[in-house]
């Protein structure tokens, strides 16, 4: 693979002072709220993948823009998230709600991709990005996500296609279970009847081992 140079490098980088903690998952599962409560016990930075000024482009780039200019969107807001998290861990822990997990795993969903396509965009750019030291990814039952679907206050047009558009879900659960199977990071956590309190105590209980 060929490095990135000159400018393109993400330059010299302070020790890491914590863990890099990612929470994956499909919409609605409980990510935000979990990533607010595990940076408040863990005195931790956090941030959402993508995060701003990206976050108000992504209504509009989601339903005007064609599927390869649409990933080159996500991607900037990958890189950009992970300047963000290299400052970030020189200053101790960071949790962030998605990363990119999702990015492989919606993208392909949404548009019908071989994940391993998506995975080949993104591997010239595997030199600068941060790396996760733990990986959640989030699973819940059918009943319990339409319970927390209805309870979440900024449902977008992109969760209604995830319940409403014929296979969508199945394509995006299938997807998680397949980046996971093949990160290296990745913990396996079963959301059902389980507070945000306890899942919290979990995740720290399995980065403080």
């Amino acid at each position: 693979m060929t490095l990135l140079h000159g400018a393109y490098t993400p330059g010299p980088t302070a020790p890491r002072t914590g863990p890099l903690i990612i929470l994956e998952g499909i919409s609605g599962i409980g990510k935000s709220t979990l990533a607010l409560l595990l940076a408040e016990r863990l005195a931790s930075s956090s941030l959402h993948t993508v995060p701003e000024p990206f976050i108000p482009w992504a209504p509009v780039i989601n339903e005007q823009i064609a599927a390869l200019p649409q990933f080159a969107f996500y991607l900037s807001g990958v890189l950009h998230a992970t300047d963000l998290i290299r400052g970030y861990l020189t200053r101790g822990p960071v949790v962030a709600d998605r990363y990119i997990s999702s990015v492989i795993a919606y993208h392909s969903a949404v548009h019908e991709l071989d994940m391993n396509q998506v995975r080949g965009l993104l591997d010239p750019f595997n030199p600068y990005l941060v790396h996760p030291d733990h990986t959640f990814y989030l699973r819940c039952n059918d009943t319990t996500l339409r319970a927390r679907m209805a309870a979440k206050k900024d449902r977008n047009k992109d969760d209604r296609d995830m319940m409403n558009v014929p296979g969508r879900l199945d394509r995006l659960r299938r997807n998680f279970d397949a980046v996971a199977a093949h990160d290296p990071t990745a913990v396996i956590v079963d959301t059902d009847d389980r507070k945000p309190e306890e899942l919290a105590d979990l995740i720290i209980n399995h980065i403080q081992k």
